[in-house]
């Protein structure tokens, strides 16, 4: 069976003809479809066939068919397509895996032969060499190859023939020849292989691939391979020596550049560290290869250091850790990682953090974790570590080694040994820096640094830690944040060991601001342990406690209260002053007496006032004047609540309670205050306290809130949120200082940003020259004379240098002064600025108050006063351009008041004597809703109009059936029930509203309004059909006239509708509606705009509804008139094959018995008939207009001038015209009749065989056209 096999186009077409000579082949196709299966690209369907294949061999047991398969395979392992390649390989490995007696030398043979290339085409060059590579692929595949020495012998000679076309198949060959090493026994190495790999092993050092074959066969085989075996291959017992070490260095290089696109470590790198660590030469590799490598260029060898000292950190000791750990690769790394922080760089940084977590993750020891964390953690710029303090890998520590970290950067903050970091500088911080304020600055840096990892620990949810640690770190930060320690007492461990370096305001900014982030942390942390009452906990979802119950910040107010009770030892830096220590004792009791009550009655409330007193009592640390009155006013609420709760009050008391505000509203007050401050812990706890005031809430504390929120008592309320301009400026000023870091930390200098600021200030004062400046300069001018007058003649000197000096000076102090004012304006504009985005976010933070409220407490009357409050600030908000902040705003209250408020399914149903205020404001909203310019606030308006008709209805009490169920279908009279809808004044004011929609070009409202309003109160919709059946002739455009018949149509179909209609008013509705249908049909005059092929269509689709019903229930209604228009409207409308008016039309007058007629098949013509007989031109064949033809100049036969040629008129068409313009300049068109020109030399020669041959060529043609 001569078949060409292995050359399957990309898109198969057509499957190749099989020749079969003994016909095997057509006696099964499945067994052909196998093949074909396995060309495919998708995966899944190449490993089925493979498989279905090898069991169709087993169960057949034919030898002809087991040839033809191995035939076939071998043939496709040179696949033109590349996916196939290994299909191929693979079903030749598994076929020689399952038939033992199948020789491999027979397949190695069969490979050689049909893949050879010296006798391929250079063509096929290519595929041949990928036929032999995954033929011996095929080979090793099958398992059986170390048991033939011969065909393994054979195998690596061929692979070593490959090996040389390296711009095709790259390393793959040695790739493959490694392989086979590992599977091959040592006795068939030594006496088969040794001897062929010989050439390859002695040129160890001259390619990357042939060293690595080399350590390949040294770890597989040391026996063979031992040192005399080496000294006599490479004259020396040992890889790597001092005399070695030029040669490895190029041969790494080598290895580097050939795998920097893929970014990876070359497999020859590890395998030499592997080796130096075996032979104990590491040192010498290290410092004298890897290190000395790193003097090159930035580029692949030094990626090449960096990727080997993440991979071998699971492979050295400790002494060997520390040395590489505090190395020149190190240095160089922290460098490499400083100057890649530019977007278009390459950054290694993921990559060695892999290496690290891989590293943590799998070593058992501790202290080998410990020694690599703090290895990295000291490699510093400046003081500032290299890696990010939210560094993850340290979620793989063993507890023991995180609390060993834990300690050592407690240590480093109190006593920082800059000396033992491996710091470095950046070529323009060695420019800039400066010798007596680098050091404070490093110690900073690095104290800052550490604050953050260790709030990150404890931040992080994956870190498996303990309570004592989380603890031991809160502690910490809270004593260095607030204390000083003067003397060491066990009572308190961080007293033991005092500061080397005293802390400056910035430490103690950045500390303070880090206590209560990580406050916010502990807050929400899960609670920590392993037994199964804390899973059962977690189970809960308990946050913010210990595993005894125990919040955490009562915790650290018990361990603040130890420090404060010991002033001895711990001093505090702004200690507290009379009455701020009563505050803090207060408050002490209050959490013990609520701790107390708790324990006896647990409630949500009481839990809450812990957390908001804790809450107080941790924040005097950080601002007490502030919060003291805020702490006296949380006492009286407390005290108030608890007496209304017991009911012990004397009528006196009662009078003077009137007099006072209610404790909720005081607590509200509080809670506005302590949103003020930018804490999201303040904002959880704020938004847990009030959930569980919410059913004591009062009107006026709602007020307090909605006033807060109101656009037009900004200024009023904007003083709450000014306080908290010292906590933003120390923000501010951190965010300052970071900014000058990261400016440090690049390398390019600022020289050019520098002199753009300059240039903006210049176009500022230039653009902001005012009428006052102006005077002044010529005031300064006139006092020096240095004004030209028209007086001064033409030949007047310049001043003296004394005058002009002066005038300097004058003209400095001018410019200088008009500069301070433009940079005051900007200044208080940035001021301004910054201050509106404070209360924009202290107002976003008071929504959650509100939203709270409304998902609390939704049914609750208090609701109802907060829906003209909210709407009021969407209307502003979106009257005015705003920046993103209030567009996220504006955002936040319109998803509440949509969805908290006008869709939540409870709500108030109780409306007591509030029906009149109720009423009013619905008319009001309704009013507000037509007049405005944007059609998004009326939507918000009419909403909450249909909100109070909703409230108005109340709840409806739906009937039951005897099974005590409720009924599915609802009676007439639980669709009658309005409750205290005033009916006919509520449809009045919708009525309106409907016609100002039907009448006015520019309505806000919309069509979906008025759908919603009739889904929603069949009763309103069943009052206002009247009116929207009248707009389907008197609506004001054609777009009001569809809408109107889309209202009546969705209307009509509704079964409440139905119901509440039943009888004659319904029948009485059908006959107005036909009458309004027919009247608007016949003013139709055309039928080719939009709008009106829109308003056509939604006409008939009320027509077809109303004609089906009337004809299924029977109703007397005339539709002769509605009948004859539609038939007249043929005439107006050219009806199309198809589409929705063509449909929808022949959908109505089915129901009048007409159907559709069937388009009538035209008879083409003679001449089109002729035209299709026109035989198609065969594929392959140029038509005669595109055929090339000879235009060189010819001399004219006689009488050729006035035979007529008729090929002359085909030859000018398109193509030839294209190719006369193309060829222009080369050529000249004979004239008619003229004699021509002299031809060139070429032309000469050329007329006397070519021409000839044309003359023929055209006599004949003509002769058989005049045939």
């Amino acid at each position: 069976m001569d078949v060409k096999m292995g050359e399957i186009p990309e898109t198969e077409p057509v499957r190749p003809k099989v020749t079969d000579a003994k016909g095997i082949l057509q006696q099964n196709r499945e067994f052909l479809d196998f093949f074909w299966d396995i060309a495919k690209p998708e995966q899944e369907i190449r490993l089925k066939a493979i498989e279905d294949l090898v069991q169709y061999l087993k169960k057949s047991e034919k030898p002809d068919e087991l040839d033809y398969t191995l035939k076939r395979l071998v043939d496709g392992l040179a696949h033109t397509r590349e996916a196939s390649r290994p299909g191929f390989s693979l079903a030749l490995g598994q076929v020689l895996s399952a038939f033992d007696d199948i020789p491999l030398q027979t397949i190695l043979d069969r490979v050689k032969d049909k893949h050879n290339l010296q006798t391929v085409k250079k063509k096929l060059l290519r595929n041949a060499m990928f036929g032999n590579f995954f033929g011996i692929l095929a080979l090793s595949q099958s398992t059986r190859l170390s048991k033939e020495p011969q065909v393994v012998l054979g195998s690596v000679q061929l692979l070593q023939s490959l090996s040389k076309h390296r711009e095709h198949l790259k390393d793959l060959p040695s790739k493959t020849m490694m392989d086979i090493l590992s599977e091959t026994p040592e006795e068939v190495f030594e006496e088969v292989l040794l001897k062929a790999l010989k050439t390859d092993l002695s040129s160890a050092y001259r390619t990357p691939e042939q060293l690595q074959l080399l350590l390949v066969a040294m770890q597989r085989f040391p026996k063979t391979l031992e040192p005399k075996k080496l000294n006599k291959l490479l004259g020396t017992s040992t890889i790597v020596t001092a005399e070695s070490i030029p040669k490895l260095m190029e041969v790494l290089r080598m290895a580097a550049n050939s795998v920097k696109k893929e970014c990876v470590l070359p497999a020859v790198a590890l395998d030499l560290l592997k080796l130096s660590l075996r032979e104990g030469s590491f040192q010498l590799f290290w410092t004298k290869a890897i290190t000395v490598m790193l003097k090159d260029p930035p580029g692949p060898t030094h990626y090449l250091s960096y990727r080997l000292l993440g991979s071998a950190l699971p492979l050295l000791s400790l002494e060997q850790l520390k040395e590489v750990l505090s190395g020149e690769v190190m240095k160089h790394y922290g460098e490499h990682v400083m100057s890649s922080q530019k977007l278009d760089r390459f950054k290694l940084a993921p990559e060695m953090d892999t290496y690290v977590a891989d590293f943590l993750q799998g070593c058992e020891d501790p202290d080998k974790q410990l020694l690599v964390v703090m290895g990295f953690s000291k490699l510093t710029n400046q003081g500032s570590p290299v890696v990010p303090s939210v560094w993850r890998v340290v979620q793989h520590l063993r507890p023991a080694a995180l609390q060993r970290y834990v300690d050592w950067l407690k240590d480093m903050f109190l006593q920082p040994q800059l000396e033992s970091c491996l710091d470095f500088s950046t070529r323009r911080q060695k420019n800039n820096q400066e010798e007596g304020a680098q050091k404070e600055d490093c110690v900073f840096r690095f104290r800052k640094w550490i604050v953050a990892r260790l709030t990150s620990i404890v931040d992080n949810p994956h870190v498996k830690k303990e309570e004592d640690l989380v603890m031991d770190v809160a502690r910490f930060v809270f004593f260095h944040a607030f204390f000083n320690a003067k003397k060491v007492t066990p009572d308190i461990p961080e007293t033991e060991r005092k500061l080397s370096v005293p802390l400056d305001q910035k430490t103690r900014a950045i500390l303070i601001s880090s206590f209560f982030g990580l406050l916010q942390c502990m807050h929400v942390l899960p609670v920590l342990g392993e037994s199964a009452d804390v899973a059962a906990l977690n189970q809960r979802r308990v946050l913010g406690v210990t595993a005894d119950g125990t919040m955490w910040i009562y915790c650290l107010v018990q361990y603040a209260q130890v420090l404060l009770n010991q002033p001895k030892y711990a001093q505090r830096t702004n200690p507290f002053g009379a009455e701020q220590r009563q505050a803090w004792d207060s408050m002490l009791e209050s959490v013990a007496t609520l701790i107390k009550k708790a324990k006896k009655d647990p409630t949500p409330e009481n839990n809450a006032f812990q957390q908001l007193f804790l809450l107080v009592g941790i924040h005097l640390f950080k601002s007490p004047e502030e919060l003291v009155d805020i702490m006296k006013d949380l006492q009286n609420c407390i005290q108030k609540a608890q007496e209304k709760k017991t009911k012990k009050k004397k009528k006196s008391k009662a009078k003077e309670e009137e007099e006072e505000p209610h404790w909720a509203e005081v607590v509200v007050d509080i809670l506005l205050s302590l949103l003020s401050q930018p804490s999201r812990h303040i904002r959880h706890v704020c938004k847990t306290v009030f959930t569980s005031i919410c059913p004591h809430i009062t009107a006026t504390a709602l007020t307090a809130i909605l006033d807060v929120l109101d656009p037009d008592k900004d200024e009023e309320e904007s003083a709450v949120v000014v306080t908290d301009d010292k906590d933003s400026d120390k923000a501010k000023k951190q965010a300052e200082e970071e900014q000058d870091e990261e400016e440090m930390e690049e390398e390019e200098s600022d020289d050019d940003s520098d002199e753009g600021d300059e240039d903006e200030d210049a176009m500022e004062e230039e653009g902001e020259v005012d009428q006052n400046f102006r005077l002044d300069l010529m005031k300064v001018l006139q006092k020096q004379n240095a004004l030209a007058t028209e007086e001064d003649d033409s030949d007047a000197e310049d001043m003296d240098d004394e005058a002009m000096m002066k005038l300097d000076k004058s003209l400095a102090a001018l410019f200088s002064e008009q500069k301070k004012k433009i940079q005051a304006k900007k200044d208080e504009k940035t001021r301004l600025h910054k201050e509106k985005m404070l209360v924009l976010d202290f107002k976003i933070k008071v929504l959650d108050l509100v939203e709270v409220f409304l998902t609390k407490q939704g049914s609750s009357p208090l609701v109802l006063g907060m829906v003209e409050p909210l709407l009021n600030i969407v209307e502003r908000c979106m009257s005015s351009e705003s920046h993103q902040i209030e567009q996220d705003f504006l955002r936040r209250v319109a998803d509440i008041f949509r969805n908290q408020l006008c869709r939540s399914k409870v709500y108030c149903k109780t409306v007591g004597d509030r029906q009149g205020e109720l009423h009013d404001l619905l008319e009001k909203l309704m009013t507000k809703a037509q007049k405005q310019a944007d059609s998004s606030v009326s939507l918000y308006l009419f909403s909450a109009s249909l909100y109070l008709v909703k409230v108005l209805r109340g709840g409806v009490t739906s009937a039951e059936t005897k099974d005590g169920k409720k009924a599915d279908t609802p009676t007439i009279e639980e669709l009658r029930f309005m409750g205290n809808v005033d009916v006919e004044r509520v449809s009045a004011l919708f009525r309106e509203a409907l016609c100002s929609f039907m009448s006015r070009r520019k309505c806000p409202l919309t069509g979906q309004m008025f759908s919603d309003l009739f889904n929603r109160f069949p009763v309103l919709c069943v009052n206002l059909m009247d009116t929207a059946v009248q707009n389907i002739t008197s609506g004001v455009r054609e777009h009001q006239q569809s809408l109107a018949c889309s209202l009546v149509l969705r209307a009509m179909q509704s079964r409440e509708v139905q119901q509440l209609l039943i009888g004659a008013p319904w029948t009485q509705l059908c006959v107005k509606a036909v009458e309004q249908l027919t009247a608007s049909l016949k003013q139709l005059e055309q039928c080719q705009s939009k709008v009106v092929q829109e308003k056509v269509i939604k006409s008939l689709e009320l027509c077809q509804f109303l004609v089906k019903h009337i004809h299924k229930q029977k109703l007397s209604v005339d539709l002769e008139p509605l009948q004859m228009v539609l038939q007249s409207l043929t005439e107006i409308i050219t009806f199309k094959k198809t589409g929705q008016l063509e449909d929808t039309y022949w959908a109505v007058m089915k129901h009048f018995g007409v159907i559709k007629p069937k388009a009538e098949k035209t008879v083409k013509s003679n001449q089109e008939a002729g035209q299709q007989a026109i035989p198609k031109k065969k594929k392959g064949f140029l038509p005669e207009t595109k055929k090339r033809k000879n235009r060189k100049k010819q001399v004219p036969l006689e009488g050729a001038a006035n035979v007529p040629n008729p090929t002359e008129k085909p030859a000018e068409g398109k193509g030839q015209a294209k190719k006369k313009n193309k060829n222009k300049k080369k050529r000249k068109q004979p004239g008619e009749g003229d004699a021509p020109s002299c031809p060139a030399k070429k032309a000469k020669t050329q007329s006397m065989s070519k021409p000839a041959k044309n003359k023929k060529f055209k006599q004949k043609k003509q002769g058989g056209e005049a045939e």
